[in-house]
C-alpha cells in the first residue's frame, strides 16, 4: 500500500494549537508562551506516528487574504482585519510563528506559502499534482471540496482536534452535508459562511442548498436552469437566486480553493532524523521544547 503526503494547514493547526493550550500551561523559564510551538509539534508527532506518511509538507498562508479574491467579494474576511490588510491575530501567537517556522526549518519539513494565494490553496495544488495518496490536514471546512476517492485525496479535518479528527472521504462528505465534495464549493456559497465573511443568499440555508445541488448540479447548473420556466423552482427560491445570481457568479470562485498555484521546488521526503540536530537542541533548549522535540523525532523514526 503506498503510504501518503500528509499536506498539513499549518495555520488551522498552530491557530488551534494556541487556543487549546493556555499560555501559562506552556511557557520557558523567562515565562515566554510557547503553547503554539509545542501544540503544533505534539499533533505533528501524532499524525506522523498514526498516519504513517512517506512525505509532509506544511502549508502557509503567504495572502491570508488575497487581492483577487477581495476584488470579486469585498467583505471575504473583513472583519479579520486588524488594520490596512494584516490580519487580526494575538501578538503572543504572531511572536511564536517565526520560531515554529525554524523548528520546522531544522527538522527539514517543508514549509511554505505562494504570494497571492492562502494555504488553502497550497494545499489544493498539492492535492493535484503530488502522487497519490494526499491527506490535506486543516480544520477549514472549505478543503471537503478536495476530497477525491478516485484521486486517493482525504480531508483528516480536525474541526475537534487531531486526536478525534474525522477521516473524510466523499461518502462522509455526502453523510455530512448532503452533497457531492466536488460541489462543497457551490454549497458554500450558497449557504454562505460568517466566519469568512460570505454572506450566501439570503434565505438559502444549509438544507435549501444542499436540496438545490442534488436537483441541478452546481452554482452555474443551477443558474442556468432558472432561465428554464419548467425547471420546476418553487417560486420564492427562484426569486431569491435570481436576485443573486451577480453574488453567486463572483463568490464561486472565491469559494473555490485554487489548484494551479505556482509551488517552488521543495524536498516532501520524511525524515528519518532532524536535518540539522544542533540546531534543533539549541531550539529546544532556549525555547523550552525538550518534551515536544522527542516526541516529534521518536515519531519521524518510527
Amino acid at each position: 500500500m503506498n503510504r501518503p503526503l500528509l499536506a498539513v494547514d499549518a495555520p488551522s493547526l498552530y491557530f488551534r494549537a494556541f487556543h487549546g493550550i493556555p499560555e501559562k500551561a506552556a511557557q520557558t523559564p523567562a515565562g515566554e508562551p510557547v503553547n503554539a510551538i509545542r501544540g503544533f509539534m505534539d499533533m505533528l508527532a501524532q499524525l506522523i506516528r498514526t498516519r504513517q506518511p512517506d512525505r509532509v509538507v506544511c502549508a502557509l498562508d503567504a495572502s491570508w487574504r488575497p487581492a483577487w479574491r477581495v476584488k470579486l467579494v469585498p467583505s471575504y474576511k473583513k472583519h479579520r482585519v486588524a488594520h490596512g490588510d494584516v490580519e487580526e491575530v494575538p501578538a503572543s501567537l504572531e511572536r511564536q510563528v517565526p520560531i515554529l517556522l525554524e523548528v520546522l526549518a531544522a527538522i527539514g519539513i517543508p514549509a511554505f506559502g505562494v504570494d497571492g494565494y492562502e494555504a488553502d490553496d497550497v494545499l489544493g495544488t498539492l492535492a493535484a499534482t503530488q502522487p497519490a495518496p494526499v491527506e490535506v490536514v486543516s480544520g477549514d471546512r472549505d478543503l471537503f471540496q478536495l476530497v477525491d476517492d478516485a484521486r486517493g485525496t482525504r480531508l483528516l479535518y480536525c474541526g475537534r482536534g487531531v486526536a478525534k479528527l474525522d477521516d473524510a472521504d466523499e461518502a462522509l462528505v455526502q453523510a455530512k452535508y448532503g452533497v457531492p465534495a466536488r460541489w462543497y464549493a457551490d454549497f458554500a456559497a450558497m449557504r454562505g459562511d460568517p466566519s469568512d465573511g460570505l454572506p450566501g443568499v439570503p434565505g438559502v440555508g444549509e438544507k435549501t442548498a444542499a436540496r438545490l445541488i442534488e436537483r441541478y448540479g452546481g452554482v452555474e447548473q443551477i443558474l442556468a436552469a432558472l432561465d428554464d420556466p419548467g425547471a420546476g423552482f418553487a417560486p420564492g427560491v427562484r426569486i431569491k437566486l435570481d436576485a443573486a445570481r451577480e453574488y453567486l457568479a463572483k463568490a464561486l470562485p472565491v469559494c473555490k480553493v485554487a489548484l494551479d498555484v505556482p509551488l517552488p521546488a521543495f524536498e516532501a521526503a520524511l525524515p528519518k532524523a532532524p536535518h540539522d540536530g544542533d540546531a534543533l537542541l539549541a531550539l529546544a533548549e532556549r525555547w523550552n521544547l525538550a518534551g515536544s522535540a522527542r516526541r516529534l523525532v521518536d515519531a519521524l523514526a518510527s
